[in-house]
Parts: C-alpha cells; sequence; structure tokens
C-alpha cells in the first residue's frame, strides 16, 4: 500500500473574527506520526479539523490557505467533500461507534461507498479489525452491539471503521485521552503499526504519548506553529524558549 502525505500552506481558520489558527505551513510525510502539541485553545484541534474539511460544519467558521493531497487542494470548491473523507480518515476523542453491530460498523463505510458483495464485506471487516489489533477479540462475535465492548476496544473499533474505506491519512484528536493506560498502551502499538501504512496526524496532550509514537512534532501557541521538527530534537533541544517552558512544564 502506499501511502500519501499531506501538505498544508499558510493555512488560516477563524470563528467570526477571531483567528483561531494563523497562516499555519505544514508538510506530513508518508509513513511517519506527526504529533501537534500545544495548550488547551492554541489551535491545534482546529488545525487538525481543517486537514479533512470537518470545520466546514461549524457555522461562522471561515478557513483560508490550501491544503494538498497528490495535487489536489482540498480546500478547492471543487471537492468531493465525502470522497476527501474517504481519503482523509479521522478518530475522535472519544470513542463514537454506530449503534450497530461489530460488523455493521466497518462495513457501512465500504457499502455506502459501493461495496455490496458479502464476501467482500466480510475480508473487509476481518482486514480491518485485524490491522486495528481487534479481530481475535471480537471475531466470535462480530454480530452483538459494539456499544458492549470496552472504552478501549470501542477506540480500536473505530480506528478499523476508519481503515475501512481505505484512507491515505489518519487524523486522530486525542484519541486516547479518555482511556485507561492499559487501553492507552494498546492505541499507541496500534498507531506504531499503522503508520507503516498510513500519514499519521495525531494531537495530543500528552507530552510522553508524543515522544513516544511520533517522529515530527509541531509546537502550537495562539493559533501558530512555533516549533516543528524531529519530535527526539522538540523534547530534548528545542530552539524556542517557548517550546521549552511548555514541554518543562512551566505553562500549558
Amino acid at each position: 500500500m502506499q501511502s500519501i502525505g499531506l501538505s498544508a500552506k499558510d493555512l488560516t481558520v477563524s470563528y467570526g473574527d477571531h483567528a483561531a489558527v494563523k497562516r499555519v505551513s505544514l508538510d506530513f510525510s508518508a509513513k511517519q506520526v506527526t504529533a501537534l502539541i500545544g495548550p488547551s485553545g492554541c489551535g491545534k484541534s482546529t488545525f487538525l479539523r481543517s486537514l479533512n474539511r470537518m470545520n466546514d460544519l461549524i457555522p461562522n467558521c471561515t478557513v483560508t490557505g490550501e491544503i494538498w493531497i497528490r495535487d489536489q487542494n482540498i480546500n478547492s470548491p471543487s471537492t468531493d467533500v465525502v470522497s476527501l473523507r474517504q481519503k482523509i480518515g479521522m478518530v475522535w476523542q472519544r470513542p463514537n461507534p454506530f449503534h450497530k453491530s461489530i460488523y455493521e460498523n466497518i462495513a457501512f463505510g465500504p457499502r455506502y461507498h459501493g461495496t455490496k458483495n458479502k464476501k467482500k464485506l466480510d475480508e473487509i471487516v476481518e482486514q480491518s479489525l485485524r490491522k486495528a489489533a481487534l479481530w481475535e477479540e471480537t471475531k466470535d462475535r462480530l454480530h452483538n452491539s459494539a456499544l458492549a465492548l470496552s472504552g478501549g476496544q470501542q477506540q480500536r473499533l473505530c480506528i478499523a471503521r476508519s481503515i475501512a474505506v481505505k484512507p491515505d491519512i489518519i487524523l486522530m484528536d486525542e484519541p486516547a485521552s479518555a482511556l485507561d493506560p492499559v487501553s492507552t498502551s494498546k492505541i499507541e502499538e496500534l498507531i506504531s503499526e499503522l503508520k507503516q501504512d498510513y500519514c499519521i496526524v495525531i494531537v495530543t496532550h500528552n507530552m510522553h504519548q508524543a515522544a513516544r509514537v511520533s517522529e515530527k512534532t509541531a509546537f502550537f501557541l495562539n493559533g501558530e506553529v512555533v516549533e516543528y521538527d524531529d519530535t527526539p530534537k522538540i523534547f530534548t533541544n528545542p530552539q524556542r524558549p517557548e517550546t521549552n517552558d511548555y514541554i518543562t512544564g512551566r505553562f500549558g
């Protein structure tokens, strides 16, 4: 599977007169995890949601600048947003499985996008659950409600659901913040596996998590990217005093 990268150029996101993200330019490489860190309200989640046009759903929100995947600027008015969100999947802070069976949670997306063959759907469900390290735990209860799964299992199910429509990029907005330490560890292991096939962008408040799972880290403050570099350099030898103050706990 060939993973695709993503590039944002001079991206500004405003809610009314307030600019939550200010002229941010970042490149995200294929087969790599990039962590977005910074204090609450710094713009990192707003920026993340811009990468697959989720901010379109927010009233009074305007976005300027460019976001490129392959040779397409996704902010172009001609962009098919449904198709875009197939290419760029999203995993939210809290697990949000559909009120359906485990099987139907995974099959829903491929079926929506035109896959009707039962054998093919079965294959997609199994492959997606295997990639999300959830197959062995669910293979004997695929037709049970997804809501009966634990919180950590539900989050892995949501990741499997995202994988099922064969995206190029996976966005994760604090995917482990609502989970216990054991489930968090499983999610982090899963991210390390998935980066072999996908470009992954993750927002996290957990400095240790960012250091463990990512190759690149961008530090956001007041809607701007203060520093962007290799993760080990950000955490051991930051170039900006604001970055050092944040990662050492002086604010945030």
